[in-house]
């Protein structure tokens, strides 16, 4: 089968989006299928060895963590795509910009398109340069009219799915969260990194592994961190990741006079990572506004508990006195206490929780979940027609693309009005 990706952020952006289209892109090619991913630039870093085409865009950092790319209309550098690859299935893992592309190739060529909804994008409002209600009801609305464009949308967990359905998506979704290599986080070299990174011998690890960004609730996370480095000198904190946060997370540590305890590693990937993960006693994690959290994932697999935010996309992962602890909302004192709860217990039962931790996270196998997406690429594609040219010329051509255009547009102003009007 052969499958064409297209996103509008691909690395070297890091993030949960770009970690679950490689994932499944690499685990896809070794059962066989052909994979090509498209994004924009920068132009010039096509990556023939993993199959990834760059298209011409404009780049733009707004200076508060968030990049995005708007790619240039390039409608005869997509039909070479198109003639050259001839995709059985289009997967789309955006649904602005390239992901409008996605919508007009799916219907010119008769190929199905199916959507992953990985960001909930009403918790980035405060990114942008007006954050009011009616700019997050614009975001939800103009997302959730993309997805009914689509003709199959992917949830990475329940609790996603269930939002979808209450913003009124009617096509068929179903949960397929982004797997990981289990089997490789289960074994690391946790006493050889800590070494490394200056971590003392019989040190308390608390770790926590993401991209360094307000989103991610460190405003909350950080300072419970502190209290607890305070309450007990044997803890120290372990932050693997890189973002604008970076700067308020040094400074906060610093002011408290915990800045020797803290161990700011930047990004790992890789072994790197397996052995940061192996170096924690416990993982800690606030953030509100993930799909499925990837990172949990992982860090399960290593036998890493999990103190966590009931959240979205979280809830599904850490199970309270099982493989962690789950708070069931934004509270300092219950966050510390969890971790506390955590790093304190006797070795038997600590080892207990640790084989808790590895054994869920089995059901993550990137594995199982890539079969599961086969499963609905295969449905999608049994009365799919063949792949033809004879739109190009066709009056009848023209008449899809005047109305997939219109499509787009009628979701856009539809999603203007919600916003103007702040109504659902």
């Amino acid at each position: 089968m052969k499958i064409l990706m297209m996103t509008n952020s691909y690395f070297p952006h890091l993030g949960g989006l770009e970690q679950s289209l490689t994932s499944f892109s690499h685990e896809l090619r070794k059962l066989g299928h052909e994979v090509l991913i498209a994004a924009p630039g920068p132009v010039g870093c096509t990556d023939k060895k993993e199959n990834v085409v760059r298209l011409p865009a404009l780049h733009h950092n707004n200076g508060k963590g968030i990049e995005f790319s708007i790619n240039l209309p390039m409608p005869g550098e997509f039909s070479r795509i198109m003639d050259e690859f001839r995709p059985d299935i289009i997967h789309s893992h955006y649904p602005f910009f390239m992901g409008d592309f996605a919508v007009r190739l799916s219907r010119q060529y008769h190929v199905p398109l199916v959507f992953s909804y990985h960001i909930m994008f009403e918790h980035y409002v405060h990114y942008l340069p007006i954050r009011t209600e009616g700019v997050k009801q614009f975001l939800i609305t103009l997302a959730s009219g993309y997805a009914n464009m689509c003709q199959h949308v992917i949830a990475p967990s329940q609790s996603v799915r269930e939002i979808l359905i209450k913003r009124r998506i009617k096509v068929p979704i179903t949960i397929v969260p982004t797997g990981v290599n289990v089997g490789a986080f289960a074994y690391g070299r946790g006493k050889l990194f800590c070494q490394q990174n200056r971590i003392p011998a019989g040190a308390l690890v608390i770790g926590h592994v993401s991209r360094l960004a307000p989103a991610k609730n460190l405003d909350f996370m950080v300072p419970a961190l502190l209290e607890l480095l305070k309450k007990d000198k044997r803890v120290h904190a372990l932050i693997v990741g890189r973002g604008p946060s970076v700067p308020m997370i040094r400074s906060k540590f610093k002011q408290a006079g915990l800045q020797k305890r803290l161990h700011l590693t930047g990004y790992l990937d890789g072994q790197d990572l397996i052995d940061a993960y192996h170096a924690m006693d416990v993982f800690a994690f606030a953030s509100l506004s993930e799909t499925q959290g990837i990172v949990l994932v992982e860090a399960l697999a290593a036998g890493v508990p999990v103190v966590a935010v009931n959240a979205p996309g979280v809830r599904e992962v850490v199970k309270d006195y099982v493989n962690g602890r789950l708070i069931p909302r934004i509270d300092q004192k219950k966050f510390i206490t969890a971790l506390e709860w955590v790093l304190k217990q006797p070795e038997t039962k600590s080892k207990m929780i640790k084989q808790q931790a590895q054994n869920s996270a089995k059901e993550y196998s990137i594995r199982n979940c890539t079969l599961r997406m086969l499963k609905i690429y295969k449905q999608l594609t049994v009365r799919k027609v063949p792949f033809s040219y004879y739109h190009k010329t066709s009056w009848q051509s023209l008449e899809d693309r005047v109305k997939t255009d219109w499509d787009i547009i009628r979701n856009v102003i539809k999603a203007g009005k919600v916003g103007i009007f702040n109504r659902g």
